[in-house]
């Protein structure tokens, strides 16, 4: 029997890693070529975070434009959130602000982790950590990570994490979700 179930979504620009981070979390795999996203997919994994048993129901969204208007209705009922972007693609960095924004205009608060995605690719790094940082700070996200869904380094880390941010939120009955600043 689980403790908690918490729905997730990832989200940001297309091309960023999120379908490769969701499949290297379930799986452990990494599959350098996996399909793009169609509006959304959807699975499920059973955790085990500081000894409470955890269901994630995991909501990969595509960050194509044409599907943005669908945006709202699927992150109805999140419990928490990756907000990805490439850490060498300076264009998916540049829109995190309009993703925050679809989700304010929800009214909707949930623990949102900034997660620089593909951090194998420093050499071609286009946004340096520091400036993630300071971005996650400045829009009162939850925490900023960066990970490589390719060699795996902070995949379980980030998932470990946001689950215990939601079991926080949800355990203690005083505690605030920021407002994000957009």
């Amino acid at each position: 029997m689980y403790e908690f179930i918490f729905k997730v979504v990832i989200f940001g620009e297309r091309s960023c890693g999120k379908t490769t981070l969701r499949k290297r979390f379930m799986t452990n795999v990494f599959e350098s070529d996996s399909r793009r996203t169609i509006g959304v997919d959807f699975e499920t994994k059973n955790i085990d975070v500081d000894g409470k048993e955890v269901k994630l129901m995991i909501w990969d969204f595509a960050g194509e434009k044409r599907f943005r208007f669908m945006f709202p209705q699927y992150i109805y009922g999140a419990m928490g959130g990756f907000l990805m972007y490439d850490i060498s693609e300076y264009s998916s960095f540049s829109h995190i602000s309009k993703w925050l924004s679809l989700i304010q205009r929800t009214g909707q608060k949930f623990p949102i982790i900034l997660l620089g995605g593909k951090s194998d690719l420093d050499y071609i790094r286009e946004i340096p950590w520091k400036e993630g940082r300071k971005f996650a700070k400045l829009m009162d996200l939850n925490d900023f990570m960066e990970c490589s869904s390719k060699t795996s380094e902070n995949v379980q880390e980030a998932f470990s994490i946001l689950t215990r941010l939601m079991i926080d939120r949800m355990t203690l009955t005083k505690t605030e979700i920021p407002s994000i600043r957009v």
